[in-house]
């Protein structure tokens, strides 16, 4: 059972704590599926600054393949945080050498030899996803809030597991969006909603699940490790609902301390 994470990695720097976590969406994906007892890759590129050593190091600490991290001469991205009252509150995010990556075809081969392929909107892959699909690889994406974006609307088509969070809860309006999006091609449309659970469409059924209770100190990586859970859960062949436990009990682990991991 292998994931392979590929795209956006960045450093979270903390401005009024002082502090910088290694992160980004497909990076803790990876390593909160190691977490869950799972083998994971992470496909990526980092800068030939001081973070982007950083970066690579604290991935394989966490048991995660870094074989397929490359350095490129430039910056690693940053995302600039404050942390308030248990909070993150987004800064300036700074792209770096991640503007201009783009998969080699070696780099198409390894992400073809796991069993699902996990990116998200800001890991500049939206396009090979087709490639990647089409030679029988299970894909997943998260569209984070915005899966009306372009690299969501290129990605979608060849998507078997779109995420996307959503901030009013299990409305009527949300549910007709899943379902416009599910007419796309996905298996499922997974939406998280913070405090309120999440919800699964798989076009006739729609599954909602709540929240596993637990003390918040810092929301940063609770959405991704709920997709970790999820996708295990999936390739465990369980239940929707299983799947979404799994997710919501994984992510109950991540807001019990600072940073993502």
């Amino acid at each position: 059972m292998k994931l392979a994470a590929v795209g956006d990695n960045c450093m979270d720097v903390y401005e009024n704590i002082g502090k910088a976590y290694p992160g980004g969406n497909p990076v803790n994906v990876a390593v909160y599926f190691v977490r869950l007892g799972g083998e994971a890759s992470y496909t990526g590129v980092v800068g030939t600054d001081q973070y982007g050593s950083l970066m690579k190091e604290k991935i394989g600490e966490k048991g995660v393949d870094v074989s397929h991290i490359r350095f490129e001469e430039g910056s690693t991205a940053i995302t600039h945080v404050d942390l308030i009252d248990g909070e993150r509150v987004f800064g300036d995010y700074e792209e770096g050498v991640l503007a201009e990556f783009k998969l080699t075809k070696e780099e198409i081969d390894f992400l073809c030899s796991h069993d699902l392929v996990v990116t998200g909107l800001w890991g500049n892959i939206h396009a090979d996803l087709a490639e990647i699909h089409s030679r029988g690889v299970k894909t997943a994406f998260d569209a984070a809030t915005r899966p009306d974006d372009e690299a969501a609307r290129i990605a979608i088509p060849s998507v078997d597991y779109l995420f996307f969070a959503a901030d009013d809860g299990d409305t009527p309006e949300l549910r007709a969006q899943m379902k416009e999006i599910f007419d796309r091609g996905p298996k499922l449309v997974i939406t998280t909603l913070g405090e309120k659970g999440s919800i699964v469409y798989d076009g006739k059924t729609y599954t909602t699940f709540g929240i596993i209770p637990c003390h918040v100190v810092d929301t940063m990586g609770a959405g991704d490790s709920y997709i970790a859970g999820f996708l295990k859960g999936i390739l465990e062949e369980k239940s929707v609902e299983e799947c979404m436990k799994a997710g919501a009990s994984n992510s109950s682990v991540t807001l019990e301390y600072n940073g993502a991991w």
